[in-house]
């Protein structure tokens, strides 16, 4: 390696006299030194005079190895690969041997310098570095303290309210320590009873602890087993290198691993630990790191160079905490009942207020003129803020009824003028005061104005609904009429012309003053009360009345009831302008009314007292008598002869009809004394229509298909009957017509019975047969019977259905074997059991007729050869009667 530096030259100034060294002998050997100390820069000491060779031989015996061994670091210093790789070798050995305080000085500058320049040039490079150290460590940190979060809290409420908790409570309260640290320590039973130390390279167990009479199997199997486990999570689920299982729990045992760079500790612990004790067993795990790193690091199952890891191991098998012995928290139970009841109670009364509240709300909010803006519910208060027109109802006075304290109740009311219709009618009254003559209304939202009123106050009523169209209600005043007071005159006098009692003779009006002059009757009204309501002022009238009597019916009669003073069985009125009196008076007064009669029938209305009967006792009888009389007349069926009265009693005979009214039944509410009645009556049948009918319906009954009715005085008969019972019924007419009354049979139909017909010749050509000398029918006429019950029954509900009664006679036969009597007895015996069985099979008994005819009556005659005609004859026939 060549040099750049110029050749070295000795001085050459002569030696200096204060020290006595000879400098230029000196310099020449310290340039020799130097020739053999660098063989490689000897060209710049070329030109320099070589020292004495005995001292060259001195040098080689004294500091050859030296000069050779300083050459070669010269060299090595030189090269620096060289010196990189040699540095390389000895700065392990160096930094461990170096006090850790001394080297921590001489590396901290240079450190931060180095790391400073690097975050200031790329700090995601930092990042990336201490991503995967710090995450993990700071999750951790934060699970940890999370889970000793919770578990405080749990724990905290598990025995908030319990006895033992009240006691740690007054503890936490004297000690000045929390009240969840206290619970943690009493409540939390624990127990370590194994501690493991496992080589994190080799998965070889390093040290194993164990706690009194805590049981287990082979340490070094465990070992295994927790490193099998380990590697088997990684390799399953790709998990980084330097993480691992943290917490295994198998029912009341936990596995608590702390891995640290050489070791992982595992502690087996029994019960529900804190979460501090993570804290406790790091704090071992880092102890142990920090004394026995290397051994640790290096570690092949030889525990000789661990010698103190036991001794560590065993703090924390001493871990432990004893059980708290706890009762049954009635406390809790008691407390909780008591907040449930409280807390259903406050619910309870917070609802019923809610809902009162709310009840008033809505109250208020159908209330015209009242705004509600804004509502709540705080503390038991209420509070209410909104608008309400002055006019409209008192919110306060709504409180009555809805159960809502008034005192709780905090309102804050905003006055507004409300546009709603009835509230703008209201201010238009007061602030128009409207006459008498003049109303308002509202119509359809619109304030409506009608009647007779000033210019002056049609003006104001303008200048009203003009302000009123900016946003209220139309206020329509084009129903009023303005009136002058001319015309408010002239409607006064027209009013005055209408009243009775009063004749208006003259008036005018001169210089806005009104003269009126005329008759008026005192019972009239008066004139001068006439004004109200006609806006005329009365100062400037000017009257002149005349009093005198009208003969009008109304004036004349208050002067008739003022004079005659009518009784209170008399009434007075006007009928038809004629005055009438009517009811019952003595004669005295009689007299009276028909003298004040006679005096108004000069020019006065006519008085009429023809209706006003005389009450005394004897006119009152004979009129109660006569009243009897007229009812009795008025009666069909009863012909009153000859009827007298006679020294107070009441004498009367004639003729009455059976079924006409009983004529002392008819001396009720008459006020007659029947013990003064003496009646003689002679029996006879009455030729009225009414009791005609009676007699008809009773002799002929009618079927129900026939109506009988009066119409113009004569007897109709209308409707479908049977032959039979039309040829009655023409007979009973031709009666009539003898006797003058008339019974029309014109309209009679005869009953259609065509479908009966049929089914009546099917019931009569059938016969029930016996045997000789018997009485029942044989089982071969039982179908005949069925048939027979049906058909009867059919012809009964059709014959009832065409408004007649149908009837079966069972007629009995016999052979003329036999005495007669032994015959008829045995036909009529044959009827009775044909009507049994039909009975039976539901013919109603009662439709059903019984007669025996014995021999009579045979189906074939008969001869003593003949067995065929005895046989025929042994039967029951049947026979239909439509009634």
């Amino acid at each position: 390696m060549t040099s750049s530096v110029e050749p070295i030259s000795l001085p050459q100034s002569p030696a200096s006299n204060d020290t006595g060294i000879d400098r230029e002998a000196l310099a020449r050997l310290l340039v020799e030194i130097a020739r053999n100390v660098d063989p490689d820069n000897r060209a710049l000491y070329e030109g320099i005079p070589a020292a004495d060779h005995r001292l060259e031989a001195l040098r080689q015996l004294l500091v050859g190895g030296e000069i050779s061994e300083l050459s070669r670091v010269t060299h090595l210093l030189d090269e620096p690969e060289q010196l990189a790789a040699a540095v390389g070798n000895v700065l392990p050995d160096a930094t461990a041997r170096a006090s850790y305080a001394q080297l921590g000085e001489a590396l901290a500058p240079a450190v931060e310098r180095a790391a400073q320049r690097s975050i200031q040039k790329n700090p995601h490079t930092l990042t990336d570095i201490l991503y995967p150290v710090f995450l993990p460590a700071i999750r951790k940190s934060i699970g940890e303290k999370i889970d000793q979060t919770f578990q405080s809290l749990n724990e905290s409420l598990r025995h908030i309210f319990t006895w033992h908790g009240l006691k740690w409570r007054f503890e936490a309260w004297r000690t000045g320590t929390s009240f969840s640290e206290v619970v943690l320590n009493h409540s939390l039973v624990y127990r370590v009873e194994h501690v493991f130390l496992i080589s994190r390279s080799s998965g070889l167990l390093i040290a194993h602890v164990t706690a009194e009479n805590a049981t287990s199997e082979d340490p070094q199997l465990i070992s295994s087993m927790l490193s099998a486990i380990q590697d088997f999570v990684k390799d399953s689920f790709n998990e980084k290198e330097n993480s691992g299982l943290d917490t295994i729990r198998f029912g009341e045992l936990r596995l608590w691993s702390e891995v640290g760079p050489f070791a992982t500790l595992v502690a087996v612990i029994r019960g529900n630990p804190p979460e501090e004790l993570h804290e406790v067993i790091r704090d071992v795990l880092l102890r142990i790191h920090d004394e026995s790193s290397q051994a640790l690091e290096r570690f092949d199952g030889d525990t000789s160079q661990l010698p103190g890891v036991e001794t560590q191991l065993q703090t924390c098998v001493e871990l432990q905490h004893a059980d708290s012995k706890e009762g049954f928290p009635w406390l809790v139970v008691t407390a909780a009942l008591l907040v449930l009841i409280a807390a259903g109670v406050w619910f309870f009364l917070s609802w019923q207020s809610g809902q009162r509240w709310q009840a008033y709300l809505s109250r208020l909010e159908t209330q015209p003129g009242i705004v509600v803006s804004e509502q709540k519910m705080r503390g038991g208060q209420f509070y209410i803020a909104g608008l309400r027109d002055p006019l409209a109802t008192d919110p306060q006075s709504l409180l009555s009824g809805t159960e809502v304290d008034p005192a709780r109740v905090h309102s804050n009311w905003q006055f507004y003028q409300s546009l709603e219709p009835e509230f703008v009618l209201k201010r238009l009254t007061a602030a128009l005061t409207p006459p008498d003559s003049v109303r308002l209304s509202v119509v359809d939202g619109r304030i409506i104005a009608a009647g007779e009123a000033t210019t002056a106050w049609i003006s104001r009523a303008r200048a009203a609904a003009q302000q009123l169209s900016a946003g209220g209600p139309v206020f329509d005043i084009s129903g009023v009429r303005d009136v002058s007071p001319e015309e408010r005159w002239q409607a006064y006098v027209s009013r005055l012309e209408t009243q009775p009692g009063i004749i208006v003779a003259q008036q005018n009006v001169r210089d806005g003053q009104f003269y009126i002059t005329g008759l008026r009757d005192p019972l009239a009204a008066d004139p001068q009360s006439l004004l109200s309501g006609t806006e005329v002022e009365p100062a400037r009238v000017h009257a002149s009345w005349q009093f005198y009597q009208s003969l009008e019916p109304e004036f004349v009669l208050k002067r008739l009831t003022a004079s005659l003073y009518p009784l209170d069985t008399v009434r007075l009125s006007i009928v038809n302008d004629r005055i009438v009196a009517e009811g019952e008076a003595p004669d005295t007064w009689i007299d009276r009314a028909r003298a004040a009669a006679r005096q108004l029938s000069v020019g006065g209305p006519e008085f009429d007292i023809s209706k006003v009967r005389d009450v005394s006792p004897d006119a009152r009888a004979a009129e109660h008598w006569q009243y009897y009389v007229s009812r009795l007349e008025a009666q069909p069926g009863i012909i009153v002869a000859q009827q007298t009265a006679r020294g107070g009693h009441f004498y009367i005979s004639g003729l009455r009809d059976p079924l006409a009214a009983d004529p002392q039944a008819l001396l009720s509410g008459t006020e007659v004394d029947p013990a003064r009645v003496h009646s003689q009556w002679q029996f006879y049948q009455s030729l009225d229509p009414k009791f005609v009918v009676k007699r008809l319906t009773a002799s002929l009954s009618p079927p129900k298909s026939v109506r009988l009715s009066i119409v113009q005085g004569r007897i109709v008969v209308v409707g479908e009957a049977p032959a039979g019972w039309i040829s009655r019924a023409q007979a009973a007419a031709e009666q009539l017509s003898a006797d003058g009354v008339v019974l029309d049979v014109s309209q009679l139909r005869e009953l259609n019975l065509a479908e009966l017909n049929h089914l009546r010749e099917a019931i009569q050509t059938t016969d029930i047969f016996f045997s000789s000398g018997r009485v029942v029918p044989g089982p071969e006429q039982t179908p005949v019977l069925d048939r027979l019950a049906d058909q009867l029954k059919e012809f009964a509900e059709n014959a009832r259905k065409a408004g007649v009664t149908a009837r079966f006679m069972l007629t009995g036969h016999s052979d003329t074997t036999g005495r007669e009597t032994a015959n008829a007895s045995i036909s009529a015996a044959r009827a009775e059991t044909v009507r049994a069985l039909l009975n039976k099979r539901g013919v109603a008994p009662e439709l059903l007729l019984v007669r025996g005819a014995g021999t009579f009556e045979p189906a074939v005659p008969e001869n003593e050869n003949s067995r065929t005609g005895n046989s025929t004859n042994r039967r029951v026939s049947v026979t239909v009667n439509l009634e």
